[in-house]
């Protein structure tokens, strides 16, 4: 997105927000800067566009594949990086424990900055119309921030104002309590709903978007009447509807920000390191890209695998199995003209010939979702840069939101809309249509359809810790040795604090050591 705001684009790089005092220094946006400042949408916006992209960049490059996907069980690892996630021993010293952490603290700190500059400059005669889009995008983003915190951390500090912590000389904040860091989530989304536009330029939010992320927090707070409110109001919209070609969404940057998408990460390829999507060095095969990276550091189970259905084409638009041919990536080496012939007609991906021509991993497959290939002028790769969008929330999401809000807690239902949402999901899958559903045929279906999107490990944590047990524990985490027998894992879930909520990074409880308190309500 165009950053028009020069000040606002140094003021967010140069200082690293985290719960130290760090996260509630900033500089004095004083008069000189909001005379000269958002006084027109094109300067409010350069501001809030940051908001899709670097802040989000630490969580994005490993650790949503660590907590979402290999923790949950849809991707195996054999790379140390990512290790403590597949054998569930995460330590609140592990590296993307503290990545994650240092994202969801920087999008908030950086939203909390903007809210506070945008509200400063409505003080002195700013423009409130533009002003409040501004608010809104911002607490939207900030309100997404803190519902992830809130699904991985749990207990959690809420901050809104660094520089009145900053002026009172206090800097350790306690946690408030999981329920009120959802509430505070919550009261930015309805913030945004209210303040946002109907219609926004390609990419940014909108009031739908607000009515989205609002259907999924009631979902996961068991709020079942207001999710299936706030699904409908997005599913009536006619504004948004599922993609026809599945595999382009995750495979060309020209789909970003297509009807499906309610809110996507923005990228770009830069000379910035954090401004661009680095997803595919780790998940592509060595033999696809041409850059020395395509390191296979994750890649689907052996448990998804057996988990699809005949006949769900998302397995084959999601990960790349023995013989797939792949015409749009064409792959070439230097002085290597096997290579060359083998791959004229497209990437094909094969486990049986021996490397750089084939590629095997240990569970013999690897994910597409995020693989646009080897580069070409129409789609740009450089290094461990891409330009695809990251997908937060798809309409896919809520019509499957919806489809789980009007079961509730029944045991099934075989109401009319909530089929036919959840059968729209299935029909583009090319399988057929359900009659009657269950929860367990919704959350398998969420499982195939976000399958690699990050998003699996909330859907099993918000089943509850017996009910999470009896997945992750029945699960073949194993993969295949060299000669083809299969090497059994089998964990226990046991996370510590013995609940379903990851450790707050021991660096962070160092400095502030009011967060190993107990937590104190906020409201």
């Amino acid at each position: 997105m165009k950053k028009t705001n020069l000040y606002i684009i140094i003021l967010l790089l140069i200082f690293n927000f985290g719960c130290s005092k760090d996260f509630l220094d900033r500089p004095s946006l004083d008069s000189p800067t909001l005379d000269n400042f958002y006084n027109t949408l094109e300067q409010v916006q350069g501001a809030t566009g940051v908001l899709y992209g670097f802040p989000w960049f630490d969580f994005n490059d490993k650790a949503l594949h660590s907590i979402g996907e290999v923790l949950s069980g849809n991707m195996y690892t054999g790379d140390p990086a990512y290790a403590p996630y597949m054998n569930i021993t995460i330590t609140a010293t592990d590296s993307r424990l503290s990545e994650a952490w240092n994202s969801f603290f920087k999008i908030v700190g950086w939203a909390n900055v903007l809210i506070k500059a945008f509200e400063d400059k409505k003080a002195v005669g700013g423009d409130a119309a533009i002003l409040d889009l501004g608010i809104a995008e911002a607490r939207f983003i900030r309100g997404v921030g803190y519902f992830y915190i809130a699904r991985i951390w749990g207990d959690a500090p809420l901050l809104t104002d660094p520089s009145e912590i900053a002026q009172s000389g206090e800097f350790q904040i306690p946690k408030a309590p999981q329920a009120d860091v959802l509430r505070f989530a919550l009261e930015d989304f309805i913030f945004a709903e209210n303040n946002l536009p109907d219609n926004a330029a390609k990419g940014r939010v909108t009031t739908f978007s607000a009515k989205g992320m609002m259907a999924k927090l009631y979902l996961y707070q068991k709020n079942y009447e207001q999710a299936k409110i706030k699904s409908k109001e997005v599913i009536d919209s006619d504004k948004y509807g599922l993609v026809d070609d599945y595999f382009s969404m995750f495979s060309s940057s020209a789909s970003n920000n297509n009807k499906e998408s309610l809110f996507s990460l923005q990228w770009v390829i830069s000379n910035e390191w954090g401004s661009q999507n680095s997803m595919q060095a780790y998940i592509a095969p060595s033999n696809l890209l041409m850059t020395g990276d395509g390191w296979s550091s994750v890649m689907p189970s052996l448990d998804i695998l057996a988990a699809y259905e005949s006949g769900d084409m998302r397995k084959r638009w999601s990960i790349m199995q023995h013989g797939d041919i792949y015409p749009a990536w064409k792959p070439t080496r230097e002085g290597n003209p096997e290579f060359n012939q083998f791959m004229a007609n497209g990437y094909r991906y094969d486990v049986d010939e021996p490397a750089p021509i084939g590629h095997r991993t240990p569970t013999r497959t690897s994910v597409t979702k995020y693989v646009v290939g080897p580069g070409s002028e129409s789609e740009p790769v450089l290094a461990q840069k891409t330009q695809i969008g990251t997908h937060i929330l798809r309409y896919a999401d809520v019509l499957l939101i919806y489809a789980e809000a009007v079961l509730g807690n029944n045991a099934s239902t075989a109401d009319i809309s909530a089929l036919d949402a959840f059968n729209a999901v299935r029909g583009r899958a090319q399988l057929m249509d359900k009659s009657v559903i269950t929860l367990e045929d919704i959350l398998h279906e969420r499982r195939m359809e976000f399958a690699f999107e990050g998003d699996y490990w909330f859907d099993i944590q918000r089943q509850g810790l017996a009910r999470a047990k009896q997945i992750i524990e029945a699960q073949n985490r194993g993969h295949y040795a060299d000669n083809g027998d299969l090497n059994p894992l089998a964990v226990t879930l046991n996370l510590p604090g013995g609940g379903l909520f990851l450790p707050i990074p021991l660096s962070e409880t160092v400095q502030n050591p009011k967060l190993n308190e107990a937590p104190v309500p906020y409201y």
